[in-house]
């Protein structure tokens, strides 16, 4: 049966990894997402966004990096080893991460808020082709996306925006979401 799109939007939920279960996603399905991602509305067709995928050991050094940047950055009174192991599993529990970058126009065409506004419109498109492929995700901006550079060679103009984590789970562990209603946000001007 195929789902409307106003359904699928309507039940599109952040999954998070420690409600992710141990099943792959076909490399064929990560290429669809991230194919979806170029379709995305882009002013001047700058086409900002950038992804770096990180799958198995790759995601794992991407944990282990993140936690000790975690522990140099943080001062002695402000650490937790808590938050240092909540950093490396979720990581080892998430199938897939994906590096959400902005490549910024080098002509600056545009402004900088239309090519982040730009990527998370992609971003977006990979989330609801995930939720209509049954995939769990959401997408985390920490503070330590800040120094992905010091890991991985970033382009000219090209940051880091925040991590896209994805999984399969199990379908009874999503959450119902509620929204205020549109009437309360919306004005229809007339003059």
């Amino acid at each position: 049966m195929t789902r409307d799109i106003n359904d699928i939007i309507r039940e599109r939920r952040s999954v998070f990894p420690a409600q992710y279960i141990e099943k792959p996603i076909d490399k064929a399905l990560i290429d669809q997402i991230l194919e979806n991602a170029n379709w995305a509305p882009t002013h001047k067709k700058t086409e900002p966004w950038r992804f770096k995928i990180f799958r198995e050991e790759a995601k794992d050094r991407l944990g282990e990096f993140l936690a000790n940047t975690y522990l140099d950055i943080t001062p002695d009174d402000k650490f937790s080893p808590f938050k240092y192991k909540k950093i490396v599993d979720k990581c080892k529990a998430t199938d897939t991460i994906v590096a959400i970058c902005m490549q910024r126009d080098p002509k600056e065409r545009v402004p900088e808020w239309e090519e982040v506004s730009a990527v998370a419109m992609a971003v977006q498109n990979m989330w609801l082709t995930c939720e209509v492929n049954d995939v769990g995700c959401y997408w985390s901006s920490p503070a330590l996306k800040d120094y992905l550079s010091d890991l991985l060679t970033l382009e000219e103009g090209e940051r880091c925006l925040g991590f896209f984590y994805m999984g399969y789970y199990k379908k009874d562990e999503k959450g119902e979401s509620k929204r205020g209603s549109i009437l309360n946000k919306t004005e229809w001007v007339q003059f």
